[in-house]
């Protein structure tokens, strides 16, 4: 069969069980300066932290600080904890000489609390593009075009692997094909962008997955 050329993951919720995590912090956080709407901490999801400061925290120098300094510190005592049988299938792309690459909308600073708890992280993945890469924000398809760019592959020939609204959307306007991941949606909302969903990587298969998309 053909397998595609390259895998593109988000990080949150995709490759770390973190999700549940960063909702609570961003639910606080919205509570004190928007308590009026309670949607915010889960419509966020994939944008970067410039991207919420400037549509929520705009003219607000101070009061970005302190929430960043919040965050650091949140992101410090955080739990990566791989999504269920991540580190099998990455494995099982490498056997398959599939090229892959991290497509986060996390910063620098963050990933390296990621590299302090996963000395071996970076081995995993042939690249890993972060928030200071991206010119634009998703849902913009801008991130994973880069991403195809880099290999060298056509956005057909990728695969995506994302689990916000935001993620699916930015996927879906580069023309690439999607793998929903069922940690932080609802099937039925995963639904309305692909077919393609897993809860998570315990007996997933790559061909087969390739074989649906």
């Amino acid at each position: 069969m053909s397998y595609k050329k390259a895998a593109l993951f988000d990080l949150d919720g995709v490759v770390f069980d973190t999700e549940p995590q960063y909702t609570a912090f961003w639910s606080t956080v919205f509570a004190r300066h928007y308590p009026n709407e309670p949607q915010l901490a889960t419509s966020i999801k994939g944008q970067t932290l410039t991207w919420i400061y400037e549509r929520y925290f705009a003219d607000k120098p101070d009061l970005q600080n302190e929430i960043t300094a919040e965050l650091n510190v949140f992101e410090r005592d955080m739990k990566f904890e791989y999504v269920l049988g991540f580190e099998d299938f990455i494995a099982q792309l490498h056997q398959l000489n599939v090229n892959t690459a991290v497509v986060t909308s996390s910063n620098k600073e963050k990933m390296q609390q990621v590299y302090d708890q996963h000395p071996n992280f970076k081995a995993l993945f042939d690249h890993v593009f972060t928030a200071e890469d991206f010119a634009k924000s998703k849902p913009d398809p801008y991130c994973y075009l880069l991403g195809a760019s880099y290999f060298g592959v056509k956005p057909t020939e990728c695969v995506a692997f994302e689990d916000s609204v935001n993620g699916f959307k930015s996927v879906k306007s580069a023309g690439m094909p999607l793998v929903g991941l069922a940690t932080s949606n609802s099937v039925e909302v995963i639904n309305q962008y692909t077919k393609v969903i897993i809860p998570n990587y315990l007996q997933a298969s790559f061909a087969d997955l390739c074989n649906q998309l």
